[in-house]
Parts: C-alpha cells; sequence; structure tokens
C-alpha cells in the first residue's frame, strides 16, 4: 500500500468514524438516561439523509439541509417521546422493542409513500466540490474534510455540554444512578425529553451530512444502525468519551479492513468487538459491575 493510499483511507476511516460517532451519541445517551434500546435510532439516520434530498431537490442548497434537519430532529424527538416513549419507560423490554420496531416499519412506509423506492444522489456543494492537496500526488476531498470539521465541532459541543453545565451534570447522573434525579428533587421527565431530543437530532444531522456520500436509498440507516451499536458495546454503554474513541477505532478498521482484507472485511469489526468485550466486559470506558 502506498502511502497516499494509505492516508486516504486513514482519512476516510476518520470521516466515517466520526459520523457512526454522531449516531452511537444518541443511541448510548438514550440508553444510559432513559433504559430504551432505541432500534429505530437507524429510521432517524435515514429520514435525515431524506431531508437532505428534499431539501436539495426543492431548494437547491445542502447547506439550509443541516440547519432544517438539526430542528427537525428535535422536533421529532420532542414529539416521539412525549407521545409514544414517555408511555414505556416502566415498561418491559419486549414492549420497548415491539414500539421502536414499529417506529422502523412506520418510518419505511412514510418513506416510500412521500420519496418512493428508488436511489436518490445529493450533489455535493460546489464551494466544496473540490480536492485539497496534501503532498505530492495526494489530495483529499474538499467536503469530507468539511464533514470531519462538523463533527469534530458537534462532539467538542457535545462533550462540554455533558462534561462543564449544570444540565450535563444531571443527565451523567441520571445514566450512573438514575435514582439520584428523584432525590434530587429534579424532574425527570424534562431530562428525558432533552436527552432523547438530542440523540433525534444528532442521528438526523448525521444522516444530512452523510447523504452527498453514500447516496439515498431505502433501509440505508440499517447497516449503520448496526455498526453503531457495535460502538456503544465497545466503547461502553452510556459512555460519550467511550462511543468517541470506539467510533474512531471501528471507522479505521472497517476502512483498512476494506482494502487489506476485502473478503474478511466483514469481520474485522466483530472480531474487534469480541477481542474487546473479552478484555473488558463493560466496554472500553464501561463502569465495571460492583
Amino acid at each position: 500500500m502506498t502511502l497516499p493510499t494509505l492516508a486516504t483511507q486513514l482519512l476516510n476511516g476518520v470521516q466515517y468514524g466520526l459520523l457512526l460517532f454522531l449516531i452511537a451519541s444518541g443511541l448510548t445517551l438514550i440508553f444510559g438516561v432513559l433504559g430504551i434500546i432505541n432500534l429505530a435510532h437507524g429510521s432517524l439516520f435515514m429520514i435525515g439523509a431524506y431531508v437532505a434530498f428534499a431539501v436539495t431537490k426543492h431548494m437547491g442548497s445542502l447547506w439550509l439541509a443541516l440547519p432544517i434537519g438539526i430542528a427537525a430532529g428535535i422536533g421529532l424527538g420532542l414529539l416521539l417521546e412525549r407521545v409514544l416513549f414517555r408511555r414505556f419507560y416502566k415498561r418491559e423490554h419486549l414492549d420497548q422493542v415491539l414500539l421502536t420496531f414499529a417506529l422502523i416499519l412506520l418510518a419505511e412506509e412514510a418513506r416510500s409513500a412521500l420519496a418512493g423506492n428508488d436511489f436518490h444522489s445529493v450533489p455535493i456543494p460546489a464551494l466544496l466540490d473540490f480536492p485539497v492537496p496534501i503532498m505530492a500526488g495526494f489530495s483529499y476531498s474538499a467536503y469530507r474534510f468539511a464533514v470531519i470539521a462538523v463533527c469534530l465541532a458537534l462532539a467538542a459541543g457535545l462533550f462540554f455540554w455533558i462534561e462543564r453545565t449544570r444540565l450535563g451534570a444531571v443527565i451523567r447522573a441520571a445514566s450512573e444512578k438514575p435514582e439520584m434525579v428523584d432525590i434530587l428533587g429534579i424532574d425527570a421527565r424534562r431530562i428525558y425529553l432533552v436527552v432523547f431530543a438530542i440523540g433525534t437530532a444528532l442521528a438526523m444531522t448525521a444522516g444530512v451530512l452523510a447523504a452527498p456520500l453514500y447516496s439515498v436509498y431505502p433501509g440505508m440507516g440499517d447497516g449503520f444502525l448496526i455498526i453503531s451499536f457495535v460502538v456503544v458495546v465497545i466503547g461502553g454503554l452510556g459512555s460519550i468519551a467511550g462511543a468517541f474513541w470506539a467510533a474512531l477505532l471501528i471507522g479505521i478498521v472497517d476502512t483498512l479492513g476494506k482494502v487489506l482484507i476485502p473478503k474478511g472485511a466483514g469481520l474485522a469489526v466483530y472480531v474487534l468487538m469480541a477481542i474487546v468485550l473479552l478484555w473488558r466486559p463493560a466496554g472500553l470506558f464501561g463502569r465495571r459491575a460492583a
């Protein structure tokens, strides 16, 4: 493998890993605080991609799709938590799984009715549709650099919110010791509402950013959901830092695996997950059982 090829694959791995982080961070937040395994999280990613397609098609600008996707994600998250998920917190896990599976089916039916079953392409914004020269014989897509920058900015904002704000401290407490929220006299419903809205917005934002890179097609969230679950397991349930480093690790392993061992690339991330769980059953940043 030549140096330019290696550099390209490493950057691709970082970009892919950061998109996975946006999805997995919302997934691990919702599970850590609300205790719900949201199987419909991949559908939220898909909805974000279709928002990018619709906005670009009708308004001609991906730049508008990003704030619209974030706002739509927050709104949809608030709606889903208030109308549906709030009624299932104390129900059996099977009921929660059935609810999220039903949401997947509803999302697919709505997508089919509104956008059809064709594959769609979303053009890269003209302002970022050029290669950035890095070294002799090697350049990299300006749009992919922009995706990396946006994901890092969102990751930094999320870390600051969780680690440096009062609400973030309450969310950490709710994730580690849910009973602390009641003891402190905090309205748990407000915490759950905020967490679900932020998690939904992160997944839809990832969909908007990914649309020009992976096209837009039915069921596109399924593969991302599965690999995001792997990120959450490797990083540790409920850990944002774990999701970040695990996503980068998986992104690089998956991307390099497709180049170095094409026939075994599909197994590489799952072998990595098995190794991590044998070494640290709670994940890299997960809390060990007392």
